[in-house]
């Protein structure tokens, strides 16, 4: 019997045989896979680099897999991608090929470690703000594809307050801002923060302290953290606890293989499981909780940029 994966590669491959077939026609194709389906769409993002954003970001897909949920990454870095270089894998193809409609999106899915899926971004983000309508259309109804196949799609935005980056924040399902103790990645990550509440106040924000030297520190910086966003901004954000300053996570870098992968059994990767968890757990409390799926997302990172 087929999986989802190959019948929406063969749905694909049927509709490239008849070029009259339009975006509906692919929406409507993939609609009969999976009926009212959507991936919960997250952006994990920082104030400012170095932060250790894209290890989170691989280490978090590789143990929210190992839970049985299917995960793909897109890596929307549009300066330093550097998924690909974590996984030790060379892309076949990009997100530009795909806006340029030369390549479906499963034709650009690449495979990582532990039956997740990554897409890389490059240009091709920024060629989709360029897009019209039909070829938005298209590119559109060929993403939506990844719903069906995904229960959770990890953006790994760029670091900083561009314009592109806090688009990706404001569309996303969720935000997890990667904070570490450091004076300047608290400052930054307040500047994101208060970005955001100007245009929405009830985004959620998850907040992880990165690289802390102790449990007490990273409480003490969240603490601090939240208190000011809480009393300033009018922002609640919320903790999703902390990862240590580990010598390993170079090694593992180095390796080219996830830090979850390399030392299972270390004490920091029962905190990134913990990490899992609290995501996973703070979401079935969340009553009314709404997902727009990667066509809402990318719906709403575009229309940003023309409003």
């Amino acid at each position: 019997m087929l999986d989802q994966a190959e019948k929406l590669r063969k749905i694909v491959n049927d509709l490239n045989s008849e070029p009259s077939k339009n975006a509906r026609s692919i929406q409507a194709a993939a609609d009969r896979i999976a009926l009212d389906k959507s991936a919960k769409v997250i952006a994990v993002t920082s104030g400012k680099g170095g932060v250790g954003k894209t290890s989170v970001t691989v280490n978090l897909a590789i143990a929210l897999s190992q839970k049985g949920y299917r995960v793909v990454i897109i890596d929307a870095d549009l300066g330093l991608s550097n998924i690909d270089v974590v996984f030790g894998i060379v892309p076949k193809y990009t997100l530009l090929d795909s806006v340029k409609s030369e390549r479906g999106i499963l034709d650009i899915l690449c495979d990582g470690p532990n039956n997740i899926k990554f897409i890389s971004g490059g240009s091709g983000v920024q060629e989709l703000i360029n897009l019209d309508k039909n070829s938005l259309d298209s590119f559109i109804a060929n993403m939506s594809l990844l719903d069906h196949i995904a229960d959770y799609i990890l953006i790994d935005t760029g670091a900083g307050l561009s314009d592109t980056v806090m688009n990706f924040v404001l569309s996303a399902d969720e935000v997890l801002l990667v904070v570490t103790p450091e004076p300047t990645s608290i400052t930054d990550a307040y500047a994101l923060v208060k970005t955001v509440s100007y245009s929405k106040k009830d985004c959620t924000i998850n907040v992880l302290i990165n690289r802390a030297e102790s449990e007490v520190e990273a409480k003490t910086v969240y603490n601090n953290f939240a208190m000011v966003s809480d009393r300033f901004l009018g922002m609640k954000l919320e903790s999703l606890g902390y990862l240590p300053f580990d010598q390993s996570f170079i090694k593992s870098v180095k390796l080219q293989k996830p830090y979850l992968l390399c030392y299972p059994k270390n004490s920091t990767s029962k905190l990134i499981n913990d990490v899992v968890d609290s995501l996973l757990k703070r979401e079935t409390n969340v009553n009314g909780l709404t997902q727009a799926g990667i066509k809402g997302f990318i719906n709403k990172f575009v229309g940003l940029f023309t409003n």
